[in-house]
């Protein structure tokens, strides 16, 4: 027994120093983060900004790759692939934690992905051109019961927060709506700006269209107004009892060394705090909204059970 508790401690001794120069090596290349919406929205402009404040403190480039598609959740599994070295890491909507209960997949959101840290969430809200008669969401609730089926309203994707959120609410008040999914913010700015679908549900990648009075803020999806859109109601204001702000944040690969999945939590927290970042989220009415790797691990064991919930409850799961 005292041998073996000798070579043991001999083992950690030589161990200890591998640690810490494997922490110290990394990183040693540019650094892959693969977000899951396209170029030009309020996700690519955020996390930019992010990545290059993070690529400053780590000494290497942290070069975003736009991979929309899939409801978001294609950087998620391209992890599953990827080597676990800390040199490729993804955007973790929260569709990504819906995924197993809608479609046949592999690997386990909650098993398989090194979890980082979280770093924002979404602002969310429904716009209408402002030559809409959908002047009020009144009207828009009106005109949808009068109208089963015939009122379009593009989302960001199927099964993304926000086509789930307008499912839910379409369930609570016993609405057919016809909904459009896009790859993106910016795509769907484009076909409601060119009248291709009559509302919008988005982050607030739609800021700049509202405030320079093309399109009109129905509601929006928060705990409170937004400050940028004082007079839109919240969904809880207008009695639904909902509030959908969808966190996401960063994940690595499973195995991914503890050291490095710290190394990289370090750089990310610290680039969070700079001006520049912040900035960037507050165009949309973002915030800051930090977790720490082990927080945001316990996150998405409980979002993975919730949305389950949400799945089942929307009659959207896959069949057994």
């Amino acid at each position: 027994m005292r041998r073996r508790q000798l070579v043991q401690l001999a083992a950690a001794g030589l161990a200890a120093p591998a640690f810490m120069a494997r922490a110290q090596a990394f990183p040693s290349k540019p650094i892959r983060l693969q977000i899951a919406f396209p170029a030009g929205g309020p996700t690519d402009i955020t996390m930019r900004s992010l990545a290059d404040s993070a690529g400053k403190l780590l000494g290497q480039p942290v070069v975003v790759e736009n991979r929309p598609g899939a409801g978001g959740t294609l950087p998620a599994q391209a992890l599953q692939t990827a080597a676990p070295d800390g040199y490729t890491l993804a955007q973790i909507p929260l569709g990504v934690f819906r995924l197993p209960y809608t479609t046949k997949i592999n690997w386990d959101p909650v098993k398989d992905i090194a979890y980082v840290l979280n770093v924002t969430g979404y602002a969310f809200g429904l716009v209408v051109p402002t030559d809409s008669p959908l002047k009020t969401w009144a009207q828009f609730v009106a005109y949808a019961k009068a109208n089963p089926g015939k009122l379009s309203y593009g989302s960001t994707g199927t099964l993304t927060s926000p086509h789930l959120t307008m499912e839910l609410i379409a369930q609570q008040l016993g609405l057919e709506l016809l909904h459009v999914p896009y790859k993106g913010s910016a795509d769907l700015m484009q076909s409601i700006m060119g009248g291709q679908i009559m509302a919008a549900a988005d982050s607030t990648g739609f800021a700049s269209q509202v405030e320079a009075g093309k399109l009109r803020v129905l509601n929006t999806w928060g705990e409170q107004r937004l400050a940028k859109f004082p007079d839109a109601p919240t969904l809880k204001e207008l009695g639904l009892g909902l509030v959908q702000n969808s966190p996401f944040g960063i994940g690595a690969p499973r195995a991914t060394p503890p050291e490095v999945v710290r190394r990289l939590h370090d750089a990310f927290k610290k680039a969070m705090e700079e001006a520049s970042y912040q900035q960037a989220l507050a165009r949309y009415d973002m915030v800051p909204m930090y977790m720490s790797s082990e927080v945001y691990s316990r996150f998405a064991q409980d979002t993975f059970q919730r949305e389950k919930a949400l799945v089942d409850k929307l009659g959207l799961a896959k069949p057994n």
